[in-house]
């Protein structure tokens, strides 16, 4: 079984695929990803809600500089991906790969659902990575 890209930021239930954050025990406010080292503490981990809303989004159109970016790919065979916010109604605003082969179809405010996808790592095994996808239809990859 594939490994996710880092770990604690997501699990697997009957439903399928969910992402974990933490909610702050002083007052309810929810992050994500959980929050690790000493402010653990301060938090408790919750499911996230596994559909939201395209909060804002954008076109990655070159190749991220290596490192931090660690794909398999390189200048001549990089495909251009979407990435964006997805809004999680009353929890919080996830930051996350949209999984849509062509993003021509995305529009601000559409319904989105959680999904996940392989990240091809160089000189690593595939990873697993969480991505959102329109939930209405519209052409996801």
């Amino acid at each position: 079984m594939m490994k996710p890209i880092a770990d604690g930021l997501m699990g697997t239930g009957p439903e399928g695929p969910y992402l974990i954050g933490g909610r702050r025990k002083r007052d309810g406010r929810i992050v994500f990803p959980m929050p690790s080292g000493s402010e653990a503490s301060q938090y408790e981990p919750v499911r996230l809600a596994r559909e939201g809303r395209l909060w804002s989004y954008t076109v990655q159109r070159f190749r991220p500089k290596s490192p931090p970016y660690a794909g398999d790919d390189d200048e001549r065979s990089f495909r251009p991906f979407a990435l964006g916010y997805v809004e999680l109604p009353g929890q919080v605003i996830v930051e996350t790969r949209i999984a849509v082969e062509d993003p021509a179809c995305l529009k601000i405010g559409m319904p989105m659902r959680l999904t996940t996808m392989e990240f091809a790592r160089a000189g690593l095994n595939p990873a697993l990575l969480y991505a959102f996808e329109p939930s209405n239809g519209a052409q996801g990859s």
